[in-house]
């Protein structure tokens, strides 16, 4: 993973040398490292090609998506394929870190793809992504305000946001004695740290989750800091996890919590939501709990689709993005995945009313306040990214 973020770091020197029709070139940004985005520092991305024509029709075949593991719903595919005649395929990576690498490498083709916010800035100067074509979607006056104009990607050039959830301690209330878990424990990350739990104990496989998770278990809020210090901390953090609990790392936590091979794990709020379809039979959803930092000064992230230079059907591409943004279509995606989206006419009370989400999971839904006590992780500089990426890969080598 290392020798991945030196890699992706070196292809900004090469990319994008030409300017496109618009007068972007290599002098803005187009090659260069990306600005860094914050919410008080917003980032309008540098056009280095340009968007596909006005009112062409959907290309015939099959659909590319490149997407974590089910997270997108059967019945919401199926919907698109019926709509559009046409057949949608899904590869499944297992991390961020390893999309981005294939994405940049060129190794694969995909007409769409999911794409973390701390990563746009990168892959769009790097020329890996094609900006998109609003025309085709309208859909996006259906998303909250604030990301109809996202501070990581001025003006949507190149990303449509999917889904927002937050990031904290799934656990099998079954499996875990009720002293060991909220409330009785204020932080629910101690579960982490419980040998009572050894060989059930699992992280994210992503260095920025796993990473943060362990600086605000530190006390620091900085999730995006490029201190070789307090990152080092951080990684030897979660070391003292691995002779502990014999500390298991990979991001099916919808599936580990599930089938049991998790007692408690690092966990993203939607695939709690989502791993009560997967429970054995005979277990209720009540086996399951979701942790939060109660007053909301914890780790919360959106996700995006983005089309890849590549794609062979972006037209099509920019129609399923546009499908994703209709609230009935929406709907039909949360309750096939557990993740929400943030569209407008979608509230979370809806959600907890309609039985999508068990009440008792209700702290796994997001709500666009949470946003304002939240920590985002955001763009890195090369540097940092190398950082973070060196700090994993030691962790890693030695964690199941």
């Amino acid at each position: 993973m290392g020798a991945l973020a030196l890699g992706s770091a070196g292809l900004l020197l090469d990319a994008c040398s030409s300017g496109s029709s618009n007068g972007a070139t290599r002098a803005d940004g187009c090659g260069q490292p990306p600005k860094l985005s914050r919410p008080d520092n917003r980032a309008t991305l540098p056009l280095c090609a340009d968007p596909i024509a006005d009112g062409l029709e959907p290309e015939s075949g099959t659909l590319k998506v490149f997407n974590y593991d089910a997270y997108l719903g059967d019945d919401l595919i199926r919907a698109f394929e019926h709509e559009y005649k046409a057949k949608v395929e899904v590869t499944s990576f297992e991390s961020m870190d390893e999309a981005i690498d294939k994405l940049q490498n060129g190794t694969v083709a995909f007409d769409i793809s999911n794409v973390g916010v701390d990563r746009i800035g990168t892959l769009a100067a790097t020329g890996t992504l094609q900006p998109l074509n609003h025309s085709y979607l309208p859909n996006r006056a259906n998303l909250w305000t604030a990301l109809q104009d996202p501070f990581y990607d001025v003006g949507s050039r190149y990303s449509i946001p999917y889904t927002i959830y937050t990031t904290g301690i799934g656990w099998r209330t079954d499996k875990v004695d009720a002293a060991a878990a909220p409330p009785t424990v204020a932080d629910a990350t101690d579960m982490l740290y419980d040998p009572r739990h050894k060989g059930k104990v699992w992280i994210l496989d992503d260095a920025r989750e796993a990473l943060s998770m362990a600086l605000l278990r530190l006390g620091t809020t900085n999730v995006n800091t490029e201190d070789p210090a307090l990152v080092a901390k951080a990684r030897a953090e979660l070391e003292r996890l691995v002779p502990l609990v014999n500390l298991k790392i990979g991001s099916a936590d919808y599936q580990t919590l599930a089938d049991g091979q998790a007692w408690v794990t690092q966990a993203w709020s939607g695939d709690v939501i989502n791993a009560v379809a997967s429970l054995p039979k005979g277990v209720g959803p009540e086996a399951l709990g979701y942790w939060f930092q109660p007053d909301g000064h914890g780790l919360i992230q959106s996700d995006t689709f983005a089309i890849p230079k590549r794609a062979q059907h972006p037209v099509l591409a920019h129609h399923f993005m546009n499908f994703l943004l209709d609230p009935a279509h929406a709907r039909t995606n949360i309750a096939g995945t557990g993740y929400q989206m943030p569209l407008r006419a979608i509230t979370p009370d809806t959600l907890i009313a309609d039985g999508v989400v068990p009440k008792h999971l209700s702290t796994a839904v997001v709500r666009e306040s949470d946003f304002v006590n939240g920590y985002e992780q955001l763009q890195l500089t090369p540097t940092g990214d190398r950082l973070w990426q060196h700090e994993w890969s030691k962790l890693t080598s030695g964690a199941g």
